[in-house]
């Protein structure tokens, strides 16, 4: 491609060289450097890509990006910015010929809820024949093509380099998790979203690698509503209009209050069989019935966002309707057929926020008992541990505490860690290290009218020890421990 094309939107200062020549590639690793490559510096937390030039150079690099004077041979291109993650974005969108023009995007943010909310606009969407892809948290979907996620919100090389995958697949549309990180950083500069949504948002994210305050957190949220055309949000949030003061869009409002545009009433939690889920009616811009297999109040807020963005593709009530009652996402509150006489679910909560949420909002279909399993990862905060095991004893009639990701901590440490916030709560707890074996625990005590949660793994299938990551998937345990209760003669209810 020809370097000054792939300039063309971008604001810079030619500091040597010549613009008008052709290019291999575009890279911001500068091990992925071959002859003829732009290489762009990042200024990143832990490393300066400034610091790689002279390897870049001698593996062949045509033209450096910069945001700090350098001296070079006089052949390479240098170009100085004054921001290279904004020069990424627009250059990498060049380079792949800007798909997202091609493309209806769709955006959402939020603390909570944005997974869920992605998979069901795309349910809503791949079934009123739609063909859509997705980016988030678990993988990122390209037709046929499944990758699994490293990040919530990849680099915006790797963003443009999927919505060029998902246009030759023959996607109409794109939905995507925007997390405040990827807006920050400038993951998603380099296009503009049809449609940008804001589901909530709570004090998260925040640390020395992160947000330095809730504020700033808030503030990058609103970014997307800088860079959008049509910004729908959750007007029951606290702070939506913090968050969205400075907006440049259009705005349509969702949610339970009176003054939302496309309202949610009439809310009906049931439970038959073991499966727990929830009706409601929407009124305002639609008005239809809605019934979800997905349990909570969280999931009326989801899946009022997916039709709030879906009823701008004029598509009939009829498959709205039809797409919601059979989504289902990989470790989000995900039901496991084990039993008519108790409900078994996978949860990805892991943290005490996620948590509590969970286990407030499974206590409203007033189970004979809540039981909560979960365990913490290794090398990561303890408070996250006391905490953890607090809210589960308040809420939880009985906790089993085991195993996660103990990494390089002794998974003993880790769960005597959780006990102690345990003990601060009324409830009952046993501790099992193994997984599998605390799993089958459950099974096998369960009493009918019973709701086990397993929190924590979600849609992980490995269990990380030592640095190596063994496989195991939750929905295996569960297998396994059917097939061996059956094998020994033991009825479950």
């Amino acid at each position: 491609m020809n370097l000054k094309s792939m300039l063309e939107k971008v604001e810079y200062l030619s500091l040597q060289g010549k613009l008008d020549r052709e290019v291999a590639n575009l890279v911001y690793d500068s091990r992925k450097v071959v002859k003829g490559s732009v290489f762009i510096c990042i200024s990143g937390a832990v490393r300066d890509g400034h610091d790689f030039i002279p390897e870049a150079v001698k593996n062949g690099a045509a033209a450096i990006v910069v945001e700090k004077e350098i001296s070079l041979r006089e052949e390479v291109t240098v170009i100085c910015v004054a921001d290279s993650r904004l020069a990424l974005a627009w250059m990498s969108a060049a380079y792949f010929g800007y798909p997202a023009d091609r493309l209806k995007t769709i955006g959402i943010t939020g603390t909570k809820g944005k997974t869920t909310t992605t998979y069901m606009v795309r349910s809503i969407l791949e079934g009123a024949g739609i063909k859509t892809g997705l980016i988030g948290t678990i993988e990122a979907i390209m037709g046929e093509e499944v990758i699994p996620a490293d990040n919530t919100t990849p680099e915006s090389y790797i963003v443009q380099e999927y919505f060029h995958k998902m246009v030759e697949a023959g996607c109409e549309c794109v939905v995507m998790e925007v997390s405040s990180q990827g807006l920050m950083l400038r993951r998603v500069a380099g296009f503009t979203f049809d449609f940008g949504i804001f589901t909530n948002i709570e004090p998260d994210h925040i640390g020395p690698n992160e947000h330095k305050d809730f504020e700033e957190y808030m503030a990058c949220k609103g970014l997307l509503f800088k860079n959008c055309k049509i910004g729908i949000a959750n007007v029951d949030d606290n702070h939506i209009w913090q968050a969205l003061k400075d907006r440049t869009c259009e705005l349509e409002t969702y949610g339970l209050s009176e003054n939302a545009d496309l309202r949610a009433v009439e809310i009906d939690l049931h439970s038959i069989a073991g499966s727990l889920g929830v009706k409601y009616k929407v009124e305002g811009l639609m008005n239809f019935d809605v019934k979800i297999n997905v349990p909570g109040r969280f999931s009326v807020y989801n899946s009022l966002t997916a039709i709030a963005i879906c009823r701008h593709f004029n598509i009939p009530i009829e498959a709205i309707q039809k797409a919601l009652t059979v989504v289902k996402v990989k470790g989000r509150v995900e039901p496991v057929p084990v039993s008519e006489h108790f409900t078994l679910m996978i949860d990805y909560a892991h943290n005490a926020m996620s948590l509590e949420s969970l286990l407030t909002t499974l206590k409203e279909y007033n189970p004979k008992r809540l039981v909560c399993l979960f365990g913490c990862g290794g090398n990561r905060s303890k408070l996250r541990r006391y905490e953890m095991g607090e809210i589960s004893s308040q809420l939880a009639d009985l906790t089993v505490v085991t195993s996660d990701n103990p990494r390089n901590e002794e998974p003993e440490d880790i769960l005597k860690d959780i006990i102690t916030g345990v003990k601060k709560g009324s409830g009952d707890y046993v501790e099992i290290i193994d997984r599998k074996e605390a799993i089958r625990y459950c099974i096998e005590n369960a009493k009918k009218g019973d709701v086990i949660i397993l929190a924590g793994k979600g849609h992980e299938d490995y269990q990380e020890i030592k640095g190596v990551k063994y496989k195991m998937d939750e929905r295996d345990l569960i297998k396994e421990v059917l097939a061996e209760l059956k094998e020994e003669g033991i009825n479950i209810i």
